[in-house]
């Protein structure tokens, strides 16, 4: 009976989903949280009560149908049980980035027009104690946690226990609302609206139904036969679609377990304990986690080092042909099979990895080298492509044909066309309804008749996988009407371990330059190493040999530019290394970190400048926004330096 799959006919929305779970795998973990250092479980039949309870709950509060329910804090059980609970009364969840600063916030809540919120802890609520009385519609906080929140009299809040109590006594005096609410949703109904990342401007609420999200999930679910018995870890942000794709699409689909971390300081820690068999993570994770091992192997001793790169040399000739069903001799089998014994296998453990069967990256492009490490152990890592306006998928990398450099094959369901200007358009069971309340945005992203247009440009390789290039609006041209592609760039440099971010500059421009952040922790340990002593992130960023260091980094990039004849007057001239990192509570990055390209133009033109004259250095002063939300000013006297680049006679060689 657990593996008993829903028929999406009848079971059309996630509380029907939660009810058919709770019938046929009633007690099989559903749900578990890291509190204390103890892993607890909840079963399917323990988190239809839950729901049940919570949404009762809301209904004696005055919850109803159609009203915008505000999600927001970490991943945590009692959060996402809020989202189902508030759809299973017709209500429609909104979920919001934790480390949003309360203007932020304060936008989502008034944009969408949330009459309820259901909030983490302390934090959470002493944001929206700050912003209450720009957001009159907001009258209800429910909070999960107490810890902090004894003293604070506000009418409007109320604990999470206290909201499920009344509930139960509410459901008790109206037997039957509960089912009968749930039996009136359907598949075409608002199951979630959720908020863009807003790169280029005010965020966007993107209306997804519970058809977009059920279909796109059961698609994916085939596409890579997941089951019941998986168990998949939710640390990404519940604002991002992605999380609510896996966490709760293919989970209430599936029926598989879905863990939530301690904290977020803890995720690596947790995902050892845990062990996956699904995991999704954007590059950076899986580059700081190599970053992390390579480290590690330096401080070993010699027959461990030479153990380790002597099988990770084989794995990097024969793995991935393994992983991939291809030929590879019977000597190299046997040696391979010793290296899981003695070096892949402890190594997937140590990672958290030894139960992985399928992990996703996307978001941005991963460095090849990274990218088959990770498939040379046997992990079946692969790269997807989506949106939060397709529900996520819109390709994904079939078993047997994964390639670093593409984002794979169109995904079951989906249309894929390349407009003649180079842009990426789609149509799916996942093409969102609309941009809430924004019908100008709406058409000019979806066409008449269902295209959605991406933004990227890329094309379709010869064995039909895309491959992205850069926003579309965003490829432009030197004045020299060479293609100028920023993020393609970008990326290249980023694919370091010692570069965290990467701004590049060029369009309209006679030549490249480049904005590189370092990575603190990768340059840190490079530092050390050497004896290189450094006050902090600004005197580390600014020192010599650091920018001899980077300088390497963007000379080798340089080298592969020069091999492709379209990007060979694309190398890089000059660039500087920031005296503080990009960071979205500086508007510099979106919550998702991605670069506000326009906003970080303007702040820093004085640095552009400086890059596009002869200065070989530049004075800067910059304000930044610190954890507690202080602010600061940071002076310093950034370096500029010229890079190496191919001279126009080896083009042809």
């Amino acid at each position: 009976m657990s593996g008993e799959r829903p028929d999406l006919s009848l079971h059309d929305t996630f509380p029907k989903l939660l009810l058919f779970n709770a019938k046929v795998r009633g007690q099989r973990p559903a749900s578990r949280e890291k509190d204390f250092g103890i892993w607890q479980t909840w079963t399917w039949s323990q988190v239809q009560e839950e729901v049940r309870a919570l949404a009762c709950g809301l209904a004696a509060m005055g919850f109803r149908r159609g009203d915008k329910l505000a999600i927001i804090g970490d991943n945590r059980p009692h959060l996402y049980w809020a989202m189902v609970a508030a759809q299973a009364l017709g209500g429609v969840p909104v979920p919001m980035y934790q480390d949003a600063v309360t203007e932020e916030m304060r936008y989502v809540l008034d944009h969408s027009e949330a009459r309820f919120a259901v909030v983490e802890d302390q934090e959470q609520v002493d944001k929206l104690i700050e912003i209450k009385e720009k957001n009159p519609r907001l009258e209800t906080v429910i909070y999960n946690d107490p810890r902090g929140l004894r003293h604070y009299a506000q009418p409007w809040l109320a604990s999470y226990t206290s909201v499920q109590e009344r509930g139960r006594a509410w459901d008790k005096a109206h037997p039957g609302v509960f089912e009968a609410e749930i039996s009136q949703g359907k598949g075409d109904d608002l199951a979630i609206i959720v908020y863009t990342s807003g790169t280029t401007g005010q965020s966007k609420g993107v209306m997804l139904t519970f058809k977009n999200v059920i279909l796109t999930a059961k698609a994916g679910i085939d596409f890579e036969n997941l089951g019941a018995d998986e168990e998949i870890l939710a640390y990404l942000p519940m604002a991002w679609v992605g999380d609510n794709i896996f966490s709760l699409g293919e989970s209430y689909v599936a029926g598989f377990c879905v863990a939530c971390p301690e904290s977020s300081n803890t995720v690596l820690t947790d995902l050892r304990e845990l062990g996956p068999t699904f995991f999704f993570a954007p590059p950076r994770i899986f580059e700081n986690m190599l970053t992390t091992v390579m480290i590690r192997m330096e401080d070993a001793g010699r027959i461990k080092r030479w153990l380790f790169h002597t099988f990770m040399g084989l794995a990097r000739r024969v793995g991935s042909r393994i992983l991939d069903g291809q030929p590879v001799g019977p000597l190299d089998r046997l040696l391979y099979a010793l290296g899981r014994l003695f070096v892949y296998g402890p190594l997937l453990n140590v990672l958290g990895f030894s139960r992985i069967r399928l992990a996703y990256t996307a978001g941005e492009a991963i460095g090849p080298d990274i990218f088959n490490f990770y498939r040379s152990l046997g992990m079946n890592i692969k790269q997807i492509y989506g949106s939060t306006e397709a529900a996520v998928f819109i390709t994904i990398q079939p078993d047997g044909q994964v390639k670093p450099d593409t984002v794979g094959v169109p995904a079951p369901g989906v249309e894929l066309r390349i407009a003649e200007n180079g842009e990426v358009l789609f149509k799916s069971a996942g093409v969102f309804q609309a941009y809430y309340k924004n019908d100008e945005a709406t058409r000019s992203t979806k066409t008449f008749d269902g295209w959605v247009q991406t933004g990227d440009a890329g094309f379709l390789d010869a064995d039909g996988q895309l491959k992205i290039i850069d926003r579309a609006k965003d490829v432009g041209k030197l004045n020299s009407g060479a293609m100028f592609a920023p993020k393609y760039i970008e990326n290249k440099l980023k694919f370091f371990p010692f570069i965290k971010e990467v701004v590049a500059f060029g369009d309209g421009r006679d030549y490249v330059a480049c904005f590189l952040n370092i990575d603190i922790e990768a340059v840190g340990n490079w530092a050390e190493r050497r004896g290189l002593a450094y006050s902090g992130y600004t005197d580390l960023a600014g020192k010599p040999e650091v920018l001899d260091l980077l300088q390497d980094c963007v000379n080798t990039v340089n080298r592969d530019l020069a091999a492709d004849p379209h990007l060979f007057d694309s190398q890089i001239k000059r660039f500087l290394v920031l005296h503080k990192e990009l960071d979205a509570d500086d508007g510099e990055l979106t919550r998702t970190r991605k670069v506000r390209r326009g906003f970080i133009a303007e702040k820093y033109g004085q640095l552009i400048a400086a890059l596009y004259s002869d200065a070989n250095h530049c004075a800067v002063e910059a304000q930044v926004t610190f954890e507690d939300g202080r602010k600061g000013l940071i002076k310093a006297d950034l370096a500029i330096r010229e890079a190496e680049r191919v001279p126009p006679m080896k083009k042809a060689s």
